[in-house]
């Protein structure tokens, strides 16, 4: 990393710090949305975390994804809920990657500033984030009907993004959610410290941005960012672990000290680092532009998504019996690794999308 991302890590892990001082992960995840609307505009006034990869002339800073993995990795240490991963990271490069300038000017400034926040409606209930399959249709007019699942803290949102089938492919609309003809509902998700809701239109007016389908790109670019999320809260696990290994005595010694369980220790420090390694490979091809990137995005999506899975079940395992009380944090993390691990598409529609791009790679050297 370079000495700005250090620096970045440092600053956001330091507002984090202060705003859960005497607060549990449990105090935080249950949290109203005032606090979080707190802490999302110290995020974005002190730090600018909404606008790192939106570029300067719509009000941004202009650096790239790779200042956003940095943010993303310390939400996933602590499992703050914040509107970074549904807001600036997907509705935000939605609306930059469907080309349409006035709309990059009329919503980025505000959306960077933490003044707006937007939602992006795009799948169905089966979850399968398909860039050419939208829950929504659209007709000519702009009016929008369907029924969009998974949307990411769109109870907070102030302008909906829709992702809807036209005539002329799939396209991206704006549409006021205090609009006529839309409801929106609140999910009640396992995974508390990730806010969830569905996105009903029913004859709702859109307005088209742009004139073509941002949500390949977007797909790539969230899957690469909920790896961060997951490294983050991979490592944090890990560390907890250990800490609990070296001081709970068992037969006279830590219980850190015997083979079996330093071996699975060390095991998981392998997982740990390969899935950041691999994440930050990944969002590196993402802010070049390299031909591997939609490769190592699908790659990400997968690796880490175990990593994480198989850490905080063993953090569960090595803690012991407090490991399944409520009142641990252990659970909080196992919760984080199931959700989101299917949070933009099952593992196995990941895994094709890897074999593909393993294939389409082959062709192309060939």
């Amino acid at each position: 990393m370079t000495a700005e991302q250090q620096a970045l890590r440092m600053s956001v892990r330091g507002v984090l710090s202060r705003h859960t001082a005497d607060r549990s992960i449990a105090d935080v995840t249950e949290s109203s949305a005032g606090d979080d609307a707190e802490l999302w505009q110290v995020l974005c006034g002190q730090i600018g975390v909404a606008g790192l990869a939106v570029p300067e002339r719509f009000g941004g800073l202009g650096a790239g994804l790779g200042e956003v993995h940095v943010v993303l990795d310390e939400l996933g240490r602590t499992l703050t809920p914040t509107p970074m991963l549904g807001c600036a990271v997907l509705a935000g490069q939605a609306v930059l990657h469907a080309e349409d300038e006035a709309a990059c000017r009329r919503i980025l400034p505000d959306l960077v500033s933490g003044e707006l926040l937007a939602a992006l409606a795009w799948t169905d209930q089966y979850g399968d984030w398909d860039p050419h399959r939208p829950a929504y249709s659209a007709t000519k007019a702009g009016r929008l009907t369907g029924e969009a699942h998974y949307v990411l803290d769109v109870h907070l949102a102030d302008v909906l993004l829709v992702a809807a089938g036209t005539s002329e492919g799939v396209r991206l609309f704006e549409v006021d959610p205090r609009g006529a003809g839309v409801r929106r509902r609140p999910v009640t998700t396992v995974d508390l410290t990730r806010r969830l809701g569905v996105v009903v239109l029913d004859q709702a007016l859109g307005r088209q941005l742009g004139g073509v389908n941002p949500l390949e790109r977007v797909r790539d670019i969230a899957c690469v960012a909920l790896s961060a999320e997951q490294v983050g809260a991979a490592a944090r696990a890990l560390e907890l672990t250990v800490a609990h290994a070296l001081t709970r005595v068992q037969f006279g010694r830590p219980i850190g000290g015997f083979q079996a369980i330093a071996h699975r220790l060390a095991d998981l420090h392998v997982v740990v680092e390969s899935a950041r390694s691999l994440s930050y490979a990944a969002v590196s091809s993402l802010d070049s532009d390299a031909p591997e990137a939609h490769l190592l995005a699908a790659g990400a999506a997968v690796h880490c998504a175990e990593a994480l899975e198989q850490v905080t079940a063993e953090m569960i395992q090595l803690h012991g019996g407090i490991g399944i009380t409520w009142e641990h944090d252990a659970h909080r993390y196992f919760k984080r690794a199931h959700g989101a691990a299917h949070l933009f598409g099952h593992p196995r529609a990941h895994l094709a999308r890897l074999a593909e791009a393993v294939v389409d790679a082959e062709v192309s050297n060939a």
